[in-house]
């Protein structure tokens, strides 16, 4: 009875932490994308290299990169590698790559 009992709580543990992950995915509403969009081709940045940074959303970039802001928006952006990349600035991580 009680390797039911433990089974079962280790399958809801595992739920609960999916949906916690799946909580914290960062979704830019459209408003702000094309504000972001905007921003970013009237205020051009040079390109800068990050040795061992795939741009992957969810990838964290290192403290050293310098996040410029978006007016109107909670998020920054830099360019990497001649792509644009917007990243949360309280986690650093990258949630957007703008071709």
């Amino acid at each position: 009875m009680s390797m039911r009992l433990s089974t079962a709580a280790a399958g809801f543990l595992l739920l609960a932490g999916i949906g916690a992950a799946a909580a914290q995915d960062v979704v830019i509403e459209p408003e702000q994308e094309t504000v972001i969009r905007e921003y970013v081709k009237k205020q051009p940045l040079a390109s800068v290299k990050i040795p061992g940074v795939e741009l992957n959303i969810g990838s964290t970039l290192p403290e050293t990169v310098e996040l410029h802001e978006v007016p109107d928006t909670k998020y920054r952006y830099v360019v990497v590698d001649n792509r644009t990349v917007v990243v949360d600035p309280g986690t650093r991580k990258i949630i957007k790559v703008i071709e």
